[in-house]
């Protein structure tokens, strides 16, 4: 289930609320009680399954891996 995040404008806490996407622009109550709340925007990072790791250290590519720093 996906998590969003809220800020309550009146006392500035930060909260996160599991929810059905369905749901996802229902209004959300602070954990203080408050009503003013907006739901921020968050970013997710994702890795693909199956992906190959950076290239680490020398080998050529890049200007220091390919020798063009002196």
């Amino acid at each position: 289930m996906p998590r969003y995040d809220f800020r309550c404008r009146a006392c500035g806490d930060t909260f996160e609320i599991d929810r059905p996407m369905a749901a996802a622009s229902d209004p959300a109550a602070c954990p203080a009680g408050h009503e003013d709340t907006v739901k921020l925007l968050t970013t997710v990072g994702l890795a693909a399954r199956g992906a190959a790791p950076a290239p680490s250290g020398g080998g050529g590519g890049g200007c220091c891996g390919g020798g063009c720093c002196a």
